[in-house]
């Protein structure tokens, strides 16, 4: 089964140094991310991340997640194995296009039956959710 991926993107007049550093600081999160509130953990290679996730038409849910893959200045994701058949990927690329000038990408993809299923029934609510996202770290890195 192929994954299911949701993603969004904006361009942002600030330096990959802003918006990692936006990023990275997790107690901040919640400054410009409705979504994700209450982070914390550390961003290192297996480092674990706990947050609150509050997502359109979902219950708010604790979550208890493992860095996957890092990259100062470019990228920070994070995974979690939900059950039997359902294992999420969640991400925030910074791609710095000039010096001062980015494009962001708050994005996840799901993996396995039930992600797939998942996927499906909130893919309306997620995309919105992902744009306030990168809607807020944009109007953050840019302030």
């Amino acid at each position: 089964m192929d994954d299911a991926k949701i993603e969004k993107r904006a361009g942002v007049r600030a330096t990959s140094d802003r918006l990692w550093e936006l990023v990275s600081d997790l107690s901040r999160w919640p400054d410009w991310n409705p979504h994700e509130t209450e982070v914390a953990g550390a961003i290192a290679f297996g480092g674990q991340l706990t947050m609150t996730e509050v997502f359109p038409d979902q219950p708010e849910r604790a979550v208890v997640a493992r860095i996957a893959d890092w990259r100062p200045y470019v990228r920070l994701v994070w995974t979690e194995n939900r059950g039997f058949l359902f294992r999420t990927l969640r991400y925030i690329d910074i791609e710095e296009l000039d010096k001062g000038s980015c494009i962001i990408t708050s994005g996840h993809s799901f993996a396995g039956l039930r992600g797939e299923l998942f996927h499906d029934k909130h893919r309306i609510g997620l995309r919105d959710a992902h744009q306030t996202i990168v809607d807020g770290l944009k109007a953050a890195a840019e302030a």
